[in-house]
């Protein structure tokens, strides 16, 4: 598989589309589009991909995704079980920059927004969102196109001024995805993405970017700045993290389910990567 670029221009002479979409599970592709994509999970679990981001998502996740950053919402396993019932229901917002306009976020009075959308280049989750706002977003579909229009511009403002958030994706891939148009390396992004909790090796992705390991090795720390060991760890770590917050103190299975095969050789990357060990963190964020 590749990366895709899916095309979601409206069907409607709309400036911006808004959609509730219930399917069995999420599209399982790696993709991106010009347009912004404002998401509000209603109903679903599993792993979330936002440019070299990974992390869990699950239901009342709100996320900001910037312009051609890549994406994928990968559904648990359990979702896909022949047997299965579970749904995958999701409110999904489509619009550009200019949406109503290329002057319209030069306005002062627009400039949050403006802010934000340059942050959501890295895309953005939003934490501790006012129900209110929630609301908003789920009520934009019963308005007519002006009314429609005016209320999503308010909660553009609302999620501009709320300070609980995080970015989900490095400068780092944000850089070298926009500075290379080679096809190997959206292929990589992809396999690393899918595997990176499975033993993956350099020379296994060289193979996939048709390059041999030595010119593979370079070319990756030319366009990363570190090698392709380190960013893959720090993926696994960053991963690690997240689960971390979620079970607490269960170390060791966090360690299988991130891709390292013993515990000795987690914590001495946990340690590297984060400054400190795996229950130093754990102690760090239960102190809240």
């Amino acid at each position: 598989m590749k990366l895709h670029l899916l095309n979601r221009a409206s069907l409607k002479n709309s400036s911006f589309t808004v959609t509730q979409n219930s399917y069995p599970h999420f599209l399982k592709i790696w993709h991106y589009h010009p347009e912004l994509e404002l998401v509000y999970i209603v109903e679903s679990s599993g792993t979330r991909f936002i440019g070299d981001g990974i992390e869990k998502f699950s239901e009342g996740d709100l996320v900001l995704i910037g312009k051609n950053l890549p994406h994928m919402w990968l559904n648990d396993e359990i979702y896909f079980e022949p047997d299965s019932k579970l749904m995958s229901e999701a409110i999904a917002i489509h619009f550009k920059e200019d949406f109503l306009g290329v002057d319209f976020l030069n306005a002062i009075e627009m400039k949050p927004i403006q802010q934000m959308i340059k942050r959501a280049r890295q895309g953005i989750k939003f934490s501790n969102m006012d129900p209110k706002v929630i609301g908003k977003i789920m009520a934009l579909q019963d308005f007519d196109p002006f009314e429609k229009t005016i209320r999503f511009v308010e909660v553009l403002y609302q999620l501009a001024n709320h300070e609980e958030y995080q970015l989900l994706s490095s400068p780092g891939f944000l850089n070298s995805f926009n500075k290379t148009d080679n096809k190997g390396l959206d292929e990589i992004y992809e396999f690393v993405f899918k595997n990176f909790n499975q033993p993956i090796g350099s020379k296994d992705v060289a193979e996939i970017a048709k390059m041999n390991p030595s010119a593979f090795s370079r070319f990756f720390k030319r366009i990363h700045r570190k090698t392709f060991t380190r960013y893959l760890n720090e993926i696994r770590i960053g991963y690690a993290c997240k689960l971390l917050i979620e079970n607490g103190n269960n170390i060791t299975p966090v360690c299988y389910e991130s891709g390292f095969n013993n515990i000795s050789n987690f914590n001495r990357h946990f340690k590297s990567i984060t400054g400190m060990s795996p229950s130093e963190y754990i102690k760090l964020h239960t102190q809240k």
